[in-house]
């Protein structure tokens, strides 16, 4: 299990660092040779601190250098010739900076021409009658090998690994730097996984398989490696979550004693019958405020779903049991709307609401902060200004966060410690397959909304080219003159020379134009101060005002009952999971909705995302297409998604193995003395070192 001598002979024979027991994989980068200030600050911005971190600093492909018969080769395939150099090479140079190196190699009883572009300086390794290998791609058809490198006369690696690197630091520093870790702390590297599972699912132990990461002897040993570096990722991830949520479920939280025939009674007064899916969530989630633990959940369900309803019964059901309810909302928007529904629902009921959002006045604040204080407020709704130190609360039993993805984990703590660890209901409307609810909240109980309600129509969608515009704006107006509303979505604010997408600025003004004097259009984006957002959407609402153009700002949870058509401009630039939210805000009542697409997408890609919308309107199928198309981060958001970088695992293509490791995970810490067996000591230590205080077990 040693490193090519040659490899680790000529870089390390001056080399003297730790020996046996001194060395831990927790030691710095530092200690290794060649590693001063500056390099190390270039590691540490590829996430390279630790020996560990170095030694999984894994390789994202490998260029195979072992050498093939030339009766075997497929056109442009890439590979490793080995032969004598029959001629001494010839440089030719042409045009500025440009080069070009010519030689034959011979092989057997063949002659292959050799030619690498601009690279001269590889003229002093090529010598008549001198045996040479080179790395190329292959020119079937002429018999040649358009070079690409030298290896020399022996590759060190057969398997040449190729890591991530950055402009600070290069390939082959990082390869010294893990040859050098290797040999020096190769001893350190413990099996972490339980022996059970390691032989159950045939996995590599750890040394071989760290070992095969960077220097395997041939394809099978790298994909053998992988294939265990992957289930090693994902079963550190799903315990480190496991333990997360037996740490809600063991710590002392809230025991909300509700009043279950109040909450009927309020169940009795609402103009609807609640689907089956609502009757379930509702009594997932209450069945949790009573217990005396911490709730954590997750509520999800598609747009249109019901998700508001079921937050008001169980902030109801917190109050009824003398508690107070919060409800933060990520625009002020949508924090006022919820506001003005929960004050309908409530109508008549011992609620009594606040709103709290950035733009409250200060004397509208002096007012409802003594009163949130001592309790007679029970139910605060707004934005983050529920977390600002001056709000008090008397017994904050319950907090509802909506849209919790577009609010960091340091806001959704802060109003959670504003109780006496408080109830958590997170709400989504972003439906989330099921990899991500593996990944994202893999520590949360998840109830799904997965049913509408009774008459909702499902939106009609279509798709249409540019050319087709005129005839959807005639349709617009035919909806227009039936009484209904349009909301007209595009990317940009303002023209931009880089991207050619519509913007909402020169759409308002065409529209204007179309539409005068018969019907007024609005504006709205990003730009705009909250207090114009809030007054161009109430306008909106009053129909002051039939068509509102406007950029992603109205994505989430804006409610205009008499909206029936969203037309999107360049829709093939937006994310499935996008446009279905957009596409959301139309259907709200009992008339038939519309959504048009308008794109002429530039490859397949963007063909497949406009039909699939056309296809369904199950926005649990679209996100798992948006999931495969565009990865996990892009449908969340990097930031916000909570979707770890896997090194090595691919939580969509291994979704079979994140799945399995989520099982064995949860079996293992479902014993309460997992962490006392002795099988268990290595696995405990290394995520005590490796993790930060949040993931620290007993």
């Amino acid at each position: 299990m040693a490193v090519t001598q040659s490899v680790a002979g000529t870089l390390f024979c001056k080399f003297r660092g730790k020996k046996g027991n001194d060395v831990k994989l927790t030691d710095s980068v530092a200690t290794l040779p060649g590693v001063g200030p500056k390099r190390l600050a270039a590691l540490a911005a590829l996430g390279i601190d630790t020996i560990e971190s170095l030694l999984t600093y894994y390789p994202f492909r490998y260029e195979d250098l072992s050498v093939k018969p030339l009766n075997e080769l497929t056109d442009q395939e890439q590979v490793t010739l080995k032969g004598i150099v029959a001629a001494p090479p010839t440089l030719t140079h042409f045009g500025r900076r440009k080069s070009r190196l010519n030689f034959r190699l011979l092989i057997g009883q063949d002659i292959v021409p050799v030619t690498f572009f601009n690279q001269p300086w590889l003229q002093k390794s090529v010598a008549a009658d001198a045996p040479l290998m080179v790395y190329g791609r292959f020119d079937a058809k002429r018999m040649a090998l358009n070079g690409m490198k030298i290896i020399g006369t022996n590759p060190d690696d057969p398997m040449a690994p190729i890591y991530p690197a950055n402009a600070n630091i290069r390939q082959t520093t990082i390869r010294q730097l893990i040859v050098a870790a290797w040999e020096q702390y190769q001893t350190a590297i413990e099996a972490i996984i339980p022996p059970a599972i390691v032989a159950h699912y045939h996995l590599m132990d750890r040394r071989q398989m760290i070992h095969d990461m960077h220097f395997p002897a041939d394809s099978d040993a790298a994909s053998q490696a992988r294939r265990s570096a992957k289930f090693e990722e994902f079963f550190l991830f799903q315990i480190r979550l496991q333990a997360l949520k037996h740490r809600d479920q063991t710590q002392q939280g809230i025991a909300i004693n509700y009043d279950n025939e109040q909450l009927k009674r309020l169940i009795s007064t609402l103009p609807y019958e609640l689907t089956g899916a609502q009757k379930r969530v509702v009594n997932e989630i209450c069945l949790d405020l009573k217990r005396p633990i911490h709730m954590n959940r997750l509520l999800q369900g598609d747009v249109g779903s019901g998700k508001t309803v079921v937050a008001a019964l169980v902030m109801y059901a917190a109050i009824t049991g003398g508690f107070q309810a919060a409800l933060m909302a990520p625009t002020e928007i949508l924090a006022e709307q919820h506001a003005n529904n929960l004050q309908a629902i409530f109508d008549g009921f011992p609620v009594n609401i606040a709103l709290l959002t950035g733009s409250t006045k200060a004397a509208a604040r002096r007012e409802i902060l003594p009163r949130i204080e001592n309790g007679e407020i029970n139910l605060i709704v707004g934005t983050h200004a529920l977390i600002q130190d001056t709000v008090n609360y008397h017994q904050l039993g319950l907090v509802v966060i909506d849209e919790q993805h577009r609010f960091g984990v340091g806001q959704r703590q802060a109003l959670r410690e504003k109780g006496m660890n408080a109830d958590v209901l997170a709400m989504t409307a972003t439906p989330i397959p099921r990899t991500l609810a593996i990944t994202s909240y893999g520590e949360m109980d998840v109830s799904v909304i997965d049913e509408l309600p009774a008459g909702r129509k499902p939106v009609t969608t279509r798709w249409i080219k540019d050319a087709q515009i005129d005839s959807a704006v005639q349709f617009v107006k035919a909806q227009l003159a039936a009484g209904h509303q349009s909301y007209v979505v595009t990317p940009l604010i303002e023209e931009s020379e880089a991207v050619d997408m519509r913007n909402a600025q020169a759409i308002y003004e065409r529209f204007s134009t179309l539409f005068s004097p018969t019907y007024q259009v609005g504006l709205l984006h990003g730009r705009m101060r909250n207090d114009e957002k809030e007054a161009v959407m109430t306008a909106f609402k009053a129909k002051d005002f039939q068509v509102l153009v406007a950029t992603t700002v109205i994505e989430v949870g804006v409610d205009v009952k008499d909206a029936t058509v969203m037309m999107i401009y360049d829709a093939d630039h937006f994310g499935l999971a996008q446009l279905h939210q957009l596409r959301g805000r139309v259907g709200r009542s009992d008339q038939q909705a519309y959504c048009i697409l308008i794109a002429d997408p530039k490859n397949e890609y963007g063909v497949q995302r406009m039909e699939v919308m056309t296809q369904t309107n199950d926005g649990f199928v679209l996100s798992q297409k948006d999931l495969e198309l565009r990865g996990a981060g892009d449908v969340l958001g990097k930031k916000q998604s909570g979707v770890p970088d896997f090194k090595v695992g691919d939580p969509v293509a291994d979704l079979t193995m994140l799945s399995v490791a989520q099982q064995e995970a949860k079996k293992l810490t479902d014993d309460a003395d997992w962490q006392t067996q002795p099988t268990n000591q290595v696995l405990v230590h290394y995520l005590n070192a490796q993790s930060d205080h949040e993931y620290m077990f007993d």
